[in-house]
């Protein structure tokens, strides 16, 4: 029996369309008759909603909310090429195409929403959530909030070659060629997009078996990702937020978070002596995916229409 039958959740398939590419998106419906809240769910940096984000949903759903996991463009099952094209202001339309479609649907109460994220799709949710007003509360899990002190962590050297690898890429993307890729994870010192210390180890352990995910993305993410920064964003996010620190985090700095938790009307941060990759599984996931279940009750209940 699977733990989606153990809670009496049902899951069911509802795609949508992103600026004319098909996403695939999979509806988590908890027991009950009444019209549930609904939460709507991406994975973090050249990530697919396979890895690990069915045992939150699942737990989220098993407590009364309906719940919404999509891919993006060009990420497991969604459409779109290149794939695993990693790009923070596409990943942001299609979160804003997911929401969209999800206030279509029958049978959930979609004034009642929130958004979780985590890693780079936790400083996305700041961005959504800071342009609608109808977001009623977020949850950002190990947040990736901004580009510079992760690309300090990641040092000179390792920044220089991946701006050549974008070169690369973006020559061969004018001539119409394959891209120039790179691993998304590396060891440390290694010629990859993450190589923090543990991060290819813990990125790794959640890619379930049998996946076709291929450790690889167009090395163009290297222009666009220094300019992200969604801290610019968290002085506008008015709703409820819950953002989880992971005290231990070998890539996102504890200072950024912080700094992003402060600049937000109703944040709730919570320190977690993690690292990046603890709260998926094991003991830690327990920890985390309670107290988020219990933060996203609480708000989405108070929104509760009269």
């Amino acid at each position: 029996m699977s733990q989606a039958e153990i809670y009496g959740v049902t899951r069911r398939d509802s795609d949508f369309t992103s600026h004319g590419t098909r996403c695939s998106g999979w509806l988590y419906l908890p027991p009950g008759a009444a019209p549930p809240p609904v939460v709507v769910m991406a994975h973090g940096f050249a990530a697919e909603k396979t890895f690990r984000l069915p045992a939150f949903a699942q737990r989220f759903a098993a407590e009364g909310m309906a719940v919404f996991l999509f891919d993006y463009r060009c990420f497991g099952g969604s459409d779109g090429q290149p794939r695993n094209l990693v790009d923070p202001r596409r990943h942001v339309q299609d979160w804003e195409a997911a929401i969209s479609h999800v206030r279509t649907l029958p049978g959930i109460d979609h004034r009642r929403m929130a958004l979780w994220g985590v890693s780079f799709s936790g400083g996305h949710v700041m961005v959504v959530a800071s342009r609608d007003p109808g977001i009623s509360a977020i949850v950002s899990q190990v947040p990736f909030v901004d580009s510079l002190p992760v690309l300090r962590r990641i040092g000179a050297g390792q920044f220089l070659r991946g701006t050549i690898a974008a070169q690369r890429d973006l020559l061969r993307m004018i001539a119409g060629r394959r891209p120039c890729c790179m691993p998304v994870v590396g060891d440390p010192g290694s010629m990859a997009c993450l190589t923090a210390p543990g991060f290819k180890e813990g990125y790794l352990s959640i890619v379930p078996e049998g996946s076709g995910w291929k450790n690889e993305c167009p090395a163009r993410i290297g222009f666009t990702l220094p300019a992200y920064r969604p801290i610019s964003s968290a002085r506008r996010v008015t709703c409820p937020a819950l953002i989880v620190l992971g005290e231990t985090d070998s890539l996102i700095s504890p200072a950024s978070v912080e700094k992003a938790a402060s600049a937000m009307a109703r944040a709730e941060l919570v320190r977690l002596p993690v690292g990046h990759f603890e709260p998926y599984t094991g003991e830690w996931f327990e920890i985390t995916v309670d107290l988020e279940a219990r933060f996203l009750k609480e708000h989405l209940q108070a929104r509760r229409p009269r």
